[in-house]
């Protein structure tokens, strides 16, 4: 793949970013139009900022507040897809004007997509305060399929009311999505111990009946046992292959006391008791002494699961030019999904627009 050295790729934070995610198309092999279009509508006022002054604002998408992050996910297929997170800027981020420039974003991509927005509107009240609370109010994903056409999901913070009304919350949004039950069944498995934290409640924007609700909690503090008793809420996988994923990926680590692990719960239209699937999140960055160690990990990882890892090496090629010993996050998280019929690795990877995060030792 013939790059431009990131060094000529402009001065702000559009121009940094949507060179790399130029590059990771042709990694995925789709047209890079769309991609690219989208990733400077949701960025906002961030997009033409310049790179020599600080963020706009401290988005807690990547550690160094770059308010986008990137993902290729793999299936057991083979099949790739490039995916995009981000968090939307106004002019003069605050707590209630990103919560509101989240809002008109959505009511843009519905306009000019057609996004259903009947599951979105059930349940807004609960995650729109007056004043809003946490780390952020609404992110945005964006996946891509072979054509560099996009499938759009929100996530919505909890904790927006306040962390002690996040499980209120939740169980309310569930209610009104006709899966209650399934809430319950979560809670029993992953809502068990103190150190357990409800992160994000998500909506896929699309209709079907594989349209997805999902949940996502940080299990701080957590050992082995914890998540693999998580993975046990999804009938017809093997929980077993989440403690050989931790175990593999950060071999060694008795207890996660750095970054929590974090348990993902997905959810369709049939799933009315129980989830149909799981994903675990390790948030390797922690867990390294740097992106070199990280990089050897993930590429044995990908091998166990009959995946070529020289598209590692290639993601990695697209975002920096760097030695992978000077810092530790590039590779900011790696995934497992599994589900009955199917299992997927997708690695999480920072643009490190604002210098990343510090090199562990």
């Amino acid at each position: 793949m013939e790059q431009v050295p990131m060094s000529a790729t402009g001065g702000t934070l559009g121009d940094l970013t949507k060179h790399q995610l130029r590059n990771l198309c042709r990694v995925v092999s789709i047209d890079e139009s769309e991609p690219v279009r989208l990733l400077g509508r949701v960025l906002g006022s961030a997009d033409s900022r310049p790179l020599s002054r600080p963020p706009l604002w401290q988005s807690d998408i990547a550690d160094d507040a770059t308010p986008v992050e990137f993902s290729v996910q793999i299936n057991d297929t083979g099949e790739r897809h490039l995916r995009i997170l981000a968090e939307t800027l106004p002019e003069h981020p605050s707590p209630a004007a990103n919560l509101g420039a989240a809002r008109d974003l959505v009511s843009s991509l519905s306009e000019r997509y057609g996004l259903p927005l009947d599951r979105l509107r059930a349940i807004e009240d609960l995650f729109t305060p007056d004043e809003p609370q946490g780390h952020f109010s609404w992110w945005f994903s964006f996946i891509f399929d072979a054509a560099g056409r996009p499938k759009f999901k929100v996530y919505l913070n909890p904790a927006i009311r306040g962390p002690e009304r996040s499980d209120e919350i939740c169980a309310e949004a569930f209610r009104r999505l006709g899966l209650e039950e399934a809430f319950h069944t979560v809670g029993a498995h992953a809502l068990q111990r103190a150190q357990d934290e409800l992160t994000f409640f998500a909506l896929d924007l699309d209709h079907g009946p594989q349209s997805r609700v999902k949940l996502y909690i940080s299990q701080h503090d957590a050992t082995t046992d914890d998540v693999i008793r998580a993975a046990g809420a999804v009938p017809g996988i093997s929980p077993g292959q989440v403690g050989d994923f931790c175990r593999l990926l950060a071999p060694g680590t008795a207890r996660f006391s750095g970054r929590p692990l974090v348990s993902s719960y997905s959810l369709v239209e049939s799933d009315r008791d129980k989830p149909s699937n799981y994903s675990i999140y390790l948030p390797l960055r922690d867990y390294v002494p740097d992106d070199s160690v990280s990089r050897e990990r993930v590429r044995r990882h990908l091998r166990e699961y009959e995946i070529d890892p020289a598209m590692l090496d290639e993601v990695i090629g697209s975002l920096t030019e760097r030695e992978l010993s000077a810092n530790a996050g590039l590779l900011a998280h790696i995934s497992l999904r599994l589900s009955p019929d199917q299992t997927g690795t997708t690695v999480y990877a920072s643009s490190e627009a604002y210098g990343g995060t510090p090199v562990q030792r």
